[in-house]
């Protein structure tokens, strides 16, 4: 993984360049990490991929912060031998979770947003096929929602949650 300097050095390069689209920046945690407004993550990451040479999106993740909205959590990667790493963090509302999707700059964003969406209901704008991935295709709601309540009965089999 990309040290300490290396990554500050690549933050700064973004806020120089794209300033005004980094609403947020902490540099004292195990990952150091940018946050960004949903409308302005096209931008980023396609800065992050052609100017800064990331040019792989390891992972993806969400997380329910509860009233504060759902946080799609982005790992961006260099893949030579420096191995340069980003976490780019974006909060969104619950009631209108959308974020632009970068699958057609991360191919491997396709899988990730579509887990993303099925699990925490994060929807990506413009993804090509996001369709459900884990989840059977007619279930209801986004298992990993802290407001989610799992249903008692699926297509007439008892659901034998404790």
């Amino acid at each position: 993984m990309a040290d300490k300097v290396a990554q500050q050095k690549l933050i700064e390069k973004v806020q120089a360049n794209l300033g005004d689209k980094v609403s947020g920046v902490d540099l004292d945690v195990m990952d150091p990490f940018i946050r960004v407004e949903a409308k302005d993550w096209p931008e980023v990451a396609l800065f992050l991929r052609d100017a800064c040479g990331l040019d792989y999106l390891a992972c993806l993740t969400s997380i329910d912060r509860g009233e504060d909205g759902l946080e799609a959590v982005y790992g961006v990667e260099r893949m030579d031998a420096e191995r340069l790493q980003i976490t780019v963090k974006i909060l969104v509302s619950k009631d209108e979770p959308n974020i632009p999707s970068v699958e057609s700059l991360w191919r491997t964003a396709d899988w990730h947003e579509r887990e993303a969406w099925d699990l925490m209901g994060i929807v990506f704008t413009g993804h090509p096929n996001l369709v459900r991935i884990l989840c059977a295709e007619d279930w209801e709601g986004h298992p990993l929602r802290k407001d989610y309540k799992s249903p008692d009965y699926y297509h007439g089999i008892r659901n034998n949650v404790v």
